[in-house]
């Protein structure tokens, strides 16, 4: 249960932790002789927010209203609808899905017309009040098929701004989870405080595997020559001045993933990437410039020097990670008090810190699976 087939824009981080959780569940799933345990399935969920939002039309509910955002995003139009098709096809042709889709309405239902036994909801965002218009009730196991049967693994509460009344109905909705692993340590204290069940702080799911995992899953080369990729979750113009800066000073062109249309005149624009494409063109760039918590997070795993920048609702998910992995020197928030050398980074000791804390989190998942387990047998 996740954000992922149902959005207004697509999300490469949403997809590809969804793979990774799917692929981490049933490898933890095997018998000796390689007998499946149970099988991950995807959800085909729309949160109630999200009813009616068309990711190949978005302008209507975009982030920034403003009138050049949403110029920007009509003269990129062609290039979205290409990248949701190859979505769709990424979430129906990669991961194994329920045959119905489902919402408020008829959601219970899943466990007769899917078969489905157990829940585990998780990642990203999903505890996000904010994202979600109050505490989405899917992702929070409310859904009375769901209560007793269901754990979450690295849900985040992004940067939350709770109310007063808010602490109580969350209390009620974290009574659902048989375990609750989250992805940041902001809100661990209060969860293991007011609840009755394990509660730790694990990986997301995109490093629960190695960057050999996700090899079946790379396209080849997408752009021959040297490049410096700039990915923009959100437009950032003094991260773009330094991408442009960099990229000439290294005589490197820019790849850009962004919404930006009007940047064709300067950059090879590759918004119609799908999540094959885009791993690809991380692996393959001498640099990286992002505001992407899941661009960061690929450009560990495929050693591809990178400067994580700020952004406004991601910053505490960005400095955490970064901090697990002991490149808290990769955080931007000005870039002219930057110093050092942008291309030397530590990959070794970042590889052993994740590999400590993918051995925990991979951990505590199977302890969540063998609940489940229990759960479902003892029902």
């Amino acid at each position: 249960m996740s954000i992922n087939i149902h959005v207004n824009f697509t999300n490469y981080g949403s997809a590809l932790q969804t793979w990774a959780l799917h692929r981490a569940i049933n490898s933890l799933g095997e018998h000796e002789g390689g007998a499946p345990k149970w099988q991950a399935v995807l959800v085909d969920y729309c949160p109630d927010c999200l009813l009616g939002k068309d990711p190949l039309n978005p302008m209507e509910y975009m982030w920034d209203a403003d009138e050049d955002s949403r110029r920007q995003c009509e003269l990129s139009l062609p290039a979205i609808r290409e990248n949701a098709e190859k979505f769709d096809d990424f979430y129906h042709n990669s991961l194994v899905c329920t045959k119905g889709s489902y919402t408020s309405e008829n959601f219970d239902s899943i466990v007769v017309d899917d078969g489905i036994d157990a829940f585990v909801c998780g990642s990203d965002t999903i505890f996000s009040p904010e994202e979600f218009g109050g505490f989405e009730d899917g992702y929070y196991a409310n859904y009375p098929c769901m209560k007793g049967r269901s754990v979450a693994y690295a849900p985040s509460f992004g940067d939350p701004h709770f109310k007063e009344r808010d602490w109580l109905a969350l209390d009620c909705r974290l009574s659902n989870f048989l375990a609750v692993g989250l992805r940041e340590d902001l809100m661990v204290p209060y969860v293991r405080e007011n609840t009755r069940v394990p509660v730790q702080r694990v990986v997301d799911p995109t490093l629960l595997l190695t960057a050999s995992d996700y090899s079946s899953i790379t396209a080849p080369v997408q752009e021959e020559g040297d490049y410096l990729l700039l990915y923009s979750r959100r437009y950032n113009a003094d991260m773009e001045a330094y991408a442009d800066r960099f990229a000439k000073e290294h005589g490197w062109k820019v790849v850009e993933i962004s919404l930006r249309a009007e940047n064709v005149s300067k950059h090879r624009m590759f918004y119609e990437a799908g999540v094959e494409e885009f791993l690809s063109l991380v692996k393959h760039a001498r640099f990286l410039v992002t505001n992407s918590f899941h661009g960061m997070i690929f450009g560990y795993h495929f050693k591809t020097p990178f400067y994580a920048f700020c952004r406004e609702q991601a910053n505490s998910k960005i400095s955490e990670c970064l901090d697990l992995m002991g490149l808290s020197d990769r955080f931007v928030v000005d870039p002219s008090l930057l110093t050092g050398s942008p291309l030397a980074v530590d990959w070794e000791g970042a590889s052993n810190l994740i590999a400590a804390a993918r051995r925990d989190s991979l951990k505590f998942l199977d302890m969540e699976l063998d609940l489940l387990a229990n759960a479902v047998g003892n029902a």
